[in-house]
């Protein structure tokens, strides 16, 4: 088998098995601590992420942290597809949980917009879609090419439409007002951004704002990245929306008159100005772009026995060399 098996053996853990409670407080009963310490493999800024610390009542136990995930430690199969311009690159089955293919999935690059799948997954988890929204002057985004809805201080839209003006047309601003009408602030809903991705084992990315425009600090792996999208596509709303190739809407403006927007999906497979690989349909996905990005996207698809799979490609040169590697490496899929 060509592909990395994701089992309950991993590289770098010293420990994968449960720690029973009677263990635990011995432990705990021997060093006179009040709470259990462990001695093992596994770093919080460790360069894989493998397993995490679960806490349940009246037992504290080490759980594998991929018993159904895929895992990589190290390159994979990258003499199957070349793309040595590209950044980072993994392709996942997540039927049988094997890394199809991984090059640099663990290293630490800039994420640009698909920071924004992490801000829907927390606004998704801790809003309520038909929550009001009002735009506060924050929304005012300067940097040069950034991508802006239109909104304006004071204009008010629901959670729903934003997510889907998020993630369809990826708006910048569109990111601060969801992160300030769910959290209060910036600064609150990034520090939930930086929680649920520590809970989901992604720990070797950090986010520093919701809507990935460049920042000292903000950064992911590809690996982590699929461990957020592979979560965020639990929820229906996600789902949803990134198989969208355009949405319509209208909101309100400070005064309460009506503001219509229609934004398209930059997404080339769902545009269908790429031609997807043989055997391979593409479900949705998110893009991202900026100069210190390059090129990104990830997406969700199914090969023709209907097995899911996620791939991403970090830091490519352009738009064409970015679709082009991402069909080759969807190519691969038998």
């Amino acid at each position: 088998m060509n592909g990395v098996k994701c089992t309950n053996r991993y590289p770098k853990r010293k420990m994968c098995c449960k720690i029973s409670a009677l263990f635990l407080g011995l432990v705990m009963s021997l060093t006179g601590c009040g709470s259990a310490k462990y001695d093992m493999a596994y770093e919080l800024n460790s360069d894989v992420s493998s397993f995490q610390l679960f806490t349940t009542m009246n037992k504290e136990t080490l759980d594998p942290f991929a018993a159904d995930l895929c895992v990589v430690s190290k390159d994979a199969n990258t003499s199957k597809v070349s793309m040595p311009e590209v950044g980072a690159a993994a392709l996942f089955n997540l039927k049988s949980l094997e890394t199809l293919y991984a090059k640099n999935a663990n290293v630490q690059v800039n994420p640009a917009s698909l920071t924004k799948i992490m801000t829907a997954l927390v606004a998704i988890k801790y809003g309520s879609t038909d929550q009001m929204l009002t735009a506060s002057e924050n929304v005012i985004v300067t940097e040069p090419g950034a991508v802006l809805s239109g909104v304006n201080p004071g204009d008010q839209m629901t959670l729903d439409q934003a997510l889907h003006i998020l993630l369809i047309h990826s708006a910048n601003d569109v990111a601060i007002l969801i992160a300030e009408g769910v959290a209060g602030s910036v600064d609150e809903f990034v520090a939930l951004m930086n929680k649920e991705a520590a809970d989901l084992g992604a720990t070797n990315c950090s986010f520093m704002n919701p809507n990935g425009l460049t920042q000292e600090g903000h950064y992911v792996t590809a690996y982590d990245l699929y461990l957020i999208f592979q979560e965020a596509l639990k929820y229906d709303l996600f789902n949803q929306i990134i198989q969208m190739s355009s949405y319509s809407t209208v909101y309100k403006d400070r005064n309460g008159g009506e503001k219509s927007l229609e934004v398209n999906n930059s997404n080339r497979y769902l545009k269908g100005t790429q031609e997807m690989p043989p055997n391979v349909t593409v479900i949705g996905g998110k893009t991202g772009t900026t100069n210190a990005a390059g090129h990104c996207l990830i997406l969700f698809s199914r090969g023709s026995d209907g097995t899911p799979y996620i791939s991403v490609i970090m830091k490519d040169t352009s738009g064409d060399d970015l679709y082009a590697d991402m069909t080759k490496l969807l190519g691969t899929i038998n």
